[in-house]
């Protein structure tokens, strides 16, 4: 499907007007193709050849017009480090329409009228972060909204410095969040929350649509895949940042990347973002923040639902997510299911990677061909003796189990390559340079994690001793 032959439709604009704000792109100063992602384009219908066309800098700078688009901004409220926000919506981010099941947004593409005396705009290093981080997550099978294509500009816009604008066409099945629900509870606003949680079964749990307890349901449903992906972040060892109830999706999507990481050495507390003071939350947190952002999605729902019964599933999820946390991390291991000791092994190996100041991604991948010989992942830590007393205790666990196919499921579960804050620096000075050869690496990288890369050797092991463990601000 050529640009010129698009068709959106724009069911969210069948919501009460509260909803949504229409609102035009204000389009970047000589802006340019960065990188597009073919395999969305793909999903979309899209000709690979568009995406190398000028029309195509024009659908990403919001200047191609598609007969069918009618170009509007989100409105939703927030717990922002857990104190209510009651207006926050699309500030930075207007959405163009909707082809199938996705749902098209220029992010930095202007003002809208939640932009809170912001300039609308979203830098080129933030930009490159969110589209490089967004195809990570695809690429290691945790939930994400995705990224059609990335373009810069000549626009100036100022942060601590003055830096370059840039727009990041974000592709989702999904865009309402925790927030939303809470914008129109808050306000008592009965209607519009009602026609909001309709439209979000129709879109995401067309399964229970009908259904007269449809918004309990709805609930459990939203209570279970959050709990999974908890589950898959914490497997993957990714730290969020800024878990807000504005940044928590309703379809069970990682969204809104902002001063997130990859973890470098193994810390149950490791906190990414400068903000976050007290820690709410750090790595080891996320799990029972998750929980805390249900217990505001539930009171949202209340209207609609009777409370006692949300309470009633919302108190499985602490058993939902460890289930699922086990067998994420038994994959990872190669151990067949989940049996008595193996809670204990999994956490013990956890603090010892702790203790040892080890690389989580680079131990795990090292695991994974361990057949006997110690020596390279004795390599990882400072110290041999507690690795050596954890492996013990490993090789008892694993003896009675095929290692060929051990070793297929661990390369299959741990990858070789995540995507570090050091490495996604290095392609951001590249790219303040003009240079994005960088991006493009990175974005191999990112679809294949698990693959060898060996051109790519030099990211597959811990992160450069100066440039650990380092923390990132809200605009990053």
């Amino acid at each position: 499907m050529k640009l010129n032959e698009l068709k959106f439709t724009n069911p969210y604009l069948e919501l009460p007007e509260e909803c949504y704000e229409r609102v035009t792109p204000t389009p970047l100063i000589d802006p340019f193709l960065i990188h597009a992602n073919t395999d969305v384009a793909k999903e979309l219908g899209i000709d690979e050849s568009e995406l190398c066309s000028k029309d195509f800098v024009k659908f990403l700078n919001g200047q191609h017009e598609v007969e069918t688009s009618d170009t509007f901004a989100m409105c939703y409220a927030g717990h922002q480090f857990g104190q209510y926000v009651p207006r926050l919506g699309d500030g930075r981010a207007i959405n163009i329409g909707t082809i199938g099941k996705y749902h098209l947004q220029l992010k930095g593409a202007g003002q809208t009228k939640y932009s809170r005396h912001g300039d609308g705009r979203a830098v080129l290093r933030s930009s490159i972060r969110e589209y490089l981080m967004s195809e990570a997550m695809q690429g290691l099978s945790v939930p994400s909204t995705l990224c059609l294509g990335i373009i810069g500009s000549d626009h100036n816009v100022r942060r601590e410095t003055i830096e370059k604008a840039a727009v990041v066409c974000r592709v989702s099945s999904s865009w309402v969040r925790f927030g939303t629900f809470e914008y129109y509870a808050q306000k008592g606003k009965f209607k519009e929350l009602e026609a909001l949680a309709d439209y979000v079964i129709d879109e995401n749990f067309p399964h229970i649509k009908g259904r007269e307890n449809r918004f309990t349901l709805l609930f459990n449903d939203v209570m279970i895949i959050t709990a999974r992906l908890m589950a898959q972040w914490m497997s993957v060892g990714f730290n969020h940042g800024v878990m807000n109830t504005d940044n928590m999706s309703i379809a069970g999507l990682t969204i809104d990347y902002g001063p997130y990481a990859f973890l470098d050495d193994f810390r149950h507390d490791n906190v990414c973002n400068h903000t976050d003071r007290n820690g709410r939350y750090s790595f080891s947190n996320q799990p029972q923040i998750g929980k805390w952002n249900l217990k505001a999605l539930m009171m949202a729902l209340s209207p609609l639902s009777t409370i006692e019964k949300m309470e009633k599933n919302l108190a499985m999820y602490d058993k939902i997510y460890i289930r699922y946390y086990h067998y994420y991390m038994c994959k990872k291991l190669g151990l067949e299911g989940t049996i008595e000791g193996d809670p204990e092994l999994i956490d013990d190996m956890l603090d010892m990677l702790e203790m040892l100041h080890v690389d989580y991604t680079l131990f795990l991948r090292t695991l994974s061909h361990y057949e006997g010989d110690r020596t390279a992942l004795l390599r990882t830590g400072l110290y041999h003796e507690p690795m050596n007393e954890w492996l013990d205790r490993c090789d008892e666990r694993i003896k009675n189990i095929n290692m060929q196919e051990r070793k297929e499921q661990m390369l299959g579960a741990n990858p070789k390559y995540v995507l570090k804050n050091y490495m996604l620096q290095e392609a951001i000075d590249a790219a303040d340079e003009g240079d994005f050869t960088v991006v493009e690496q990175l974005f191999n990288i990112a679809q294949n994690p698990f693959d060898e890369h060996p051109e790519f050797e030099r990211w597959a092991g811990a992160t450069p001793i100066e440039f650990k463990n380092k923390k990132l601000s809200c605009s990053s």
